[in-house]
């Protein structure tokens, strides 16, 4: 009778313990907007400097076509705003419309503006940090935009080789995909809206530079 009085005192006290560890606590519904994701920042941007170098191309001009090279330099001062300083450099080639309207059939002289150079200083906003699965490898990303002012240089495709260089509005989006700590692949859409004036006609035109640039950059300091 003593062991099985001892069984059936156990039984009650593993019962216990079992409906204890079970227990819930009810706290309401839970709205779509109390939730919250929390992920891990595996790359920090906080106190860094930038050094970028990029390669692109302008192609969205119907009578010029520019190959460019691009440096940026930029400056975070959070994990989502930095101050970003860029110069660019290249070569405005005719396209094939440019050409055909000023073979001898048509004889039309466009006057076009070749892309030489710009310089500009933008603020670099980067709200949005994410993680990509890549086959077995999780990349890390972030998306920014830019919006700055400057001036470009640009020349006149005429004979007389005009030069105007024109105040701009700089605007951009891309992302920023880590390789390493201090290394990133960085792809970008940018868009430079000019006031442009030419000198043959006497006139101001708005003229965009819309472009493509893929480059890397360079991180140094900030947080160990």
């Amino acid at each position: 009778m003593l062991l099985l009085a001892t069984l059936l005192q156990f039984s009650a006290r593993e019962a216990h313990a079992a409906d204890k560890a079970v227990e819930t606590v009810d706290i309401g519904v839970i709205k779509e907007s109390d939730v919250r994701v929390v992920q891990r920042r595996l790359y920090s941007k906080d106190g860094t400097f930038e050094i970028g170098v990029a390669l692109g191309v302008l192609p969205f001009d119907g009578f010029t076509v520019a190959p460019k090279a691009q440096f940026t330099g930029t400056l975070f001062l959070s994990e989502t705003l930095g101050l970003e300083a860029h110069v660019g450099g290249g070569y405005g080639l005719k396209t094939v419309r440019y050409a055909y309207l000023d073979s001898p059939d048509y004889g039309v002289a466009v006057e076009a503006y070749r892309y030489l150079a710009d310089v500009q200083v933008d603020a670099h906003v980067s709200p949005v940090y994410a993680k990509l699965n890549f086959g077995n490898k999780i990349l890390h990303n972030d998306w920014y935009g830019l919006v700055g002012v400057g001036a470009t240089l640009e020349q006149s495709v005429l004979p007389a080789a005009d030069i105007a260089v024109a105040p701009s509005v700089g605007l951009g989006i891309g992302t920023q995909i880590w390789l390493k700590t201090n290394m990133a692949l960085r792809a970008e859409l940018r868009d430079d809206l000019m006031l442009e004036f030419r000198k043959q006609s006497g006139t101001a035109g708005f003229k965009q530079n819309a472009g493509v640039i893929v480059g890397l950059g360079f991180f140094s300091g900030g947080k160990k």
